[in-house]
């Protein structure tokens, strides 16, 4: 069984930065990610790591700006988002994948355990 909790979402102007966390707990896992979803829009992939080979990937409309990374040892995920816009407005949501993977994912569907989100709110 795995539990994920986020923190870190807030409210900040445009510009501004905020790091978000995501508290893992249960069986080790190689493969997450941090989605999104804002209001009457899908979820979509935000950034994925998959810490057994170092491999990263991100939505082209984040890179440059969010950074994924891990703290093995705290069993922590973080989600360093910069230089942040209106349009990165709404829930964050990390996510898990416990069975086999070799390469990060974007996809919704590739991952079966899910965090309770975390809100995230740019103004202009």
């Amino acid at each position: 069984q795995v539990q994920l909790v986020e923190s870190g979402g807030g409210s900040v102007q445009a510009g501004g930065s905020l790091r978000l966390a995501c508290a893992v707990t249960g069986t080790a896992i190689n493969c997450m990610g941090w989605f999104r979803q804002a209001p009457g829009k899908e979820r979509q992939g935000v950034a994925s790591m998959y810490t057994g080979g170092s491999q990263w990937t991100y939505a082209d409309s984040v890179k440059g700006r969010f950074t994924i990374s891990e703290d093995s040892a705290q069993k922590t995920l973080y989600l360093q988002m910069n230089s942040l816009k209106p349009e990165d407005t709404a829930m964050y949501y990390c996510a898990a994948r416990t069975y086999a993977c070799a390469r990060p994912f974007l996809q919704k569907v590739a991952y079966n355990y899910w965090g309770q989100g975390t809100p995230v709110n740019v103004s202009s």
